[in-house]
């Protein structure tokens, strides 16, 4: 036996298919990798979850609020800040996307019982966009509280 190193680098046959190599043309294992990763992506957060309606970014608001204390008996909190702590410790996303999901949460016309109380222009049903961030304010709805009832319960 000899110290060549194309001697040592030599693999060694194994049985194992995980550890098999497989011929597979560039632009085939390409398009097949990529609509798994999209796939995977559009279900994760795209589409609602079947349980609550919620997809991951409004459950991230949701929770933020919740531990800011914005009860519907506390007062409002600019949605600067809450759209801040979503970005900071959640959601590492733009802040636009983060509102949007907000402003809807906020719209009675977008949803049968709003799960955010806003005050200010959170736009209207006519297309008119929500003013900005820093202009509004927010704190969470009863049915949001209701929702959310139970959630530090073990079981």
């Amino acid at each position: 036996m000899t110290n060549d190193p194309i001697e040592l680098a030599t693999p060694v046959p194994s049985n194992d298919p995980l550890n098999a190599t497989v011929d597979t043309p560039f632009d085939s294992a390409l398009s097949e990798r990529y609509l798994v990763y999209a796939l995977s992506t559009i279900t994760a957060r795209s589409l609602p979850d079947v349980r609550d309606g919620l997809k991951p970014v409004h459950r991230r608001l949701l929770w933020a609020m919740r531990l800011l204390r914005l009860d519907p008996s506390q007062g409002y909190k600019k949605c600067a800040r809450v759209v801040g702590d979503v970005i900071g410790k959640y959601h590492p996303h733009g802040d636009q996307s983060v509102y949007d999901a907000m402003v809807r949460l906020a719209q009675d016309f977008a949803l049968r019982y709003p799960l955010v109380d806003g005050q200010g222009n959170f736009g209207n049903i006519d297309g008119d966009n929500a003013a900005a961030y820093r202009y509004t304010e927010a704190r969470l709805t009863q049915v949001a509280i209701d929702l959310m009832d139970g959630i530090d319960d073990d079981g």
